[in-house]
């Protein structure tokens, strides 16, 4: 039995994220990542009323980013986010980033992979105490429905020189 995926976030580059080299700053790669994982916390309960409510929110605590191709303004972005799992406070996901063809009838070049990739650790919130809590019940419900097998480039590490 297959797990629910998450549908792709979809973005445009825009023109103010580009730099001086004629693509997307590192910067805008995150931010999109950024929107993708706000989208999870829609679609798993932790939206702005959730937030309101509760005075909870996720936060991210470490990531690990690849860029892996360059990105020109205007190009169309998918970003595949997936749930590694989540237990008690804390939740491990990955965002990866696609180019999407021109023709969206288009099939992807054979073996095209991501253009970045990012591996997160979030921890649930509180606020107004300042400190991580364990995710509600049914937050952690739609988190665990949501786990999903690693990809193999997830634990890598930066190689030293």
């Amino acid at each position: 039995m297959s797990r629910p995926r998450l549908p792709l976030f979809l973005e445009t580059v825009r023109p103010e994220w580009v730099d001086y080299n004629g693509h997307m700053s590192e910067a805008f790669y995150v931010l999109v990542f950024g929107f993708a994982t706000d989208t999870l916390m829609e679609r798993t309960g932790m939206d702005a009323a959730y937030r309101k409510d509760t005075g909870c929110s996720m936060y991210t605590v470490e990531s690990h980013v690849c860029y892996l191709q360059d990105v020109p303004v205007g190009a169309q972005l998918a970003v595949q986010t997936r749930v590694l799992g989540a237990v008690g406070k804390k939740a491990r996901l990955t965002h990866e980033m696609y180019l999407v063809p021109d023709d969206p009838a288009a099939e992807p070049e054979p073996g095209a992979g991501p253009i970045a990739t990012i591996e997160l650790l979030a921890l649930h919130v509180d606020q107004q105490a300042g400190r991580a809590t364990p995710f509600p019940d049914a937050v952690l419900e739609r988190l665990t429905a949501l786990k999903e097998e690693a990809p193999s480039w997830v634990g890598r590490s930066i190689t030293a020189l």
